[in-house]
């Protein structure tokens, strides 16, 4: 008796920005490479994503879907669905952009204006994305492409989750992914109404949190599963230390909730072919790392000094990711004969910070504020040591791409880096402390001064594969299970 193959899954992924158009951190770089990976493992997958500007340009010869109006404040929305344009890595899944002029044609960032502050319509803005995400899903705005599974990405689409469990014919199931439970899409409790969604959801239970609404909270309480991005985080977020007010509601929801560690696109990232790199280099031959070393020296105001190890951090300036500590700890680290350089931006008092320390070590510390994608690659291949010490970490990609290029991570052994490092790849500390720090920068150091073990380290931390194909094969396996399906 034949037996008839059972049609791929259709799954329909929702977030609001995508590598390398939109990017604000790490959730780019998943939305960028796992609808890929997914696609290149038998799946059929779709995004939806906001018609930023970035976005919107980027599609070729997009096909109008669905027009309508007066939803949300915006007078004209029309979803189009296209593929982007050729040359733009990563990005060959088929995607419905939401072209909504009044909401998403600005200026600024994803989320925030121009002066750093949030719009003052995310609510609307967001509200959208998961209204559409949740028709889609239900075959309501296209019903030539009807998906099994909505899976929506962080806070921006949760509400996705909402609209489907509020549909009482959608047969679609849904899952979310918490990418960083410290952002959780909060707003005054009056704007409920603006919603359209049934009371009830206003509740404990549903999107009320502590007198406000949220977004967050409408994934955690209406997915019928629940996913973050590594393991270890998975379990932090159920215990008050880390589950930010709403552990509580991921204790009871442990059973549908699961960790998967994200994956890195080793096609952008790999420093025997990366173009952004200076000279290229692979496990078998470093000589180029050198060269690499040198050029970051160059670049950041550095001492030309092949014995000072370069200690480097690529990361957003906050409390979260422990660059207060690194900034406690840095005069010790100096005293060990190191050096510093550090590319990025966001809390202005760690910026200043920063800057000052430059100024007072010149040759000594570099930094650059602000965010430059090539930049990024020519610190993490130039540094010895990459430095990641969050407080906590729901994966970290900074410290997969180091291993990847020889730069070993010295981490904070909590969430994903908890997951990804070990002593063979790296070094950890626990406490969250500055000497803590520097301790382990001080047993990092010495330990990079043996060249046989550095280069055995190195190798073993450029060989482990984290790419995304193993990824994507843990969420098939999520799917199926979701629908019934056998493996």
């Amino acid at each position: 008796m034949t037996t008839i193959p059972a049609p791929p899954l259709r799954v329909l992924h929702a977030a609001a920005e995508i590598f390398p158009l939109v990017k604000t951190g790490g959730l780019a770089d998943v939305v960028g490479a796992l609808p890929q990976a997914l696609a290149a493992a038998g799946a059929d997958i779709r995004l939806l994503l906001p018609g930023l500007p970035a976005i919107l340009d980027a599609v070729s010869r997009p096909r109008k879907i669905f027009e309508g109006g007066s939803l949300f404040g915006a007078a004209r929305i029309t979803l189009r669905l296209g593929r982007f344009k050729d040359g733009i890595k990563g990005c060959d899944v088929r995607a419905y952009v939401l072209d909504a002029p009044w909401l998403y044609a600005r200026s600024g960032g994803p989320y925030q204006g121009p002066d750093g502050r949030p719009w003052d319509d995310n609510l609307q803005r967001f509200a959208l994305l998961g209204w559409a995400a949740a028709h889609l899903a239900a075959g309501e705005l296209d019903p030539a492409w009807r998906p099994d599974i909505l899976h929506a990405h962080d806070w921006h689409a949760a509400l996705g989750c909402s609209y489907l469990r509020a549909h009482p014919g959608a047969h679609a199931r849904s899952i979310f992914t918490i990418h960083n439970l410290a952002y959780q899409g909060l707003f005054a409790q009056d704007d409920f109404a603006a919603l359209g969604l049934p009371q009830r959801f206003m509740r404990p239970d549903g999107l009320e949190f502590h007198g406000q609404l949220s977004f967050m909270k409408g994934g955690l309480a209406h997915a019928d599963r629940l996913t973050t991005v590594s393991p270890t985080y998975a379990r932090e977020i159920t215990t008050p230390e880390f589950g930010c007010g709403v552990e509580g509601v991921l204790s009871a929801r442990a059973a549908d909730l699961s960790g998967i560690l994200n994956g890195v696109d080793y096609s952008h990232w790999d420093p025997s072919t990366d173009p952004a790199l200076p000279a290229h280099y692979d496990p078998q031959d470093l000589t180029g790392k050198a060269a690499c070393k040198a050029a970051l020296q160059r670049e950041f105001g550095l001492t030309t000094d092949t014995a000072s190890p370069v200690i480097a951090v690529v990361s957003r300036l906050s409390e979260q990711k422990g660059l207060d500590l690194a900034l406690a700890a840095l005069p010790e680290l100096l005293a060990e004969g190191a050096q510093f350089a550090i590319l990025g931006s966001g809390d202005a008092a760690l910026e200043r910070a920063f800057a000052e320390a430059a100024a007072a070590h010149p040759g000594r510390v570099g930094v650059r504020i602000g965010y430059d994608e090539t930049l990024a690659h020519r610190v993490i291949a130039g540094a010895d040591l990459i430095l990641v010490p969050s407080r906590f970490e729901p994966c970290g990609l900074t410290q997969l791409y180091g291993m990847r290029y020889g730069t070993l991570p010295l981490v904070r052994r909590v969430g994903g880096l908890a997951d990804t490092v070990d002593r063979s790849t790296g070094f950890l500390f626990d406490a969250a402390e500055p000497a803590a720090l520097a301790e382990a920068a001080r047993h990092a150091i010495l330990t990079l001064r043996d060249p046989l073990r550095r280069r055995a380290m190195q190798q073993q931390a450029m060989s482990r594969d984290h790419g995304w194909p193993a990824a994507a094969q843990q969420y098939l396996s999520l799917y199926r299970a979701l629908m019934g399906r056998q493996p």
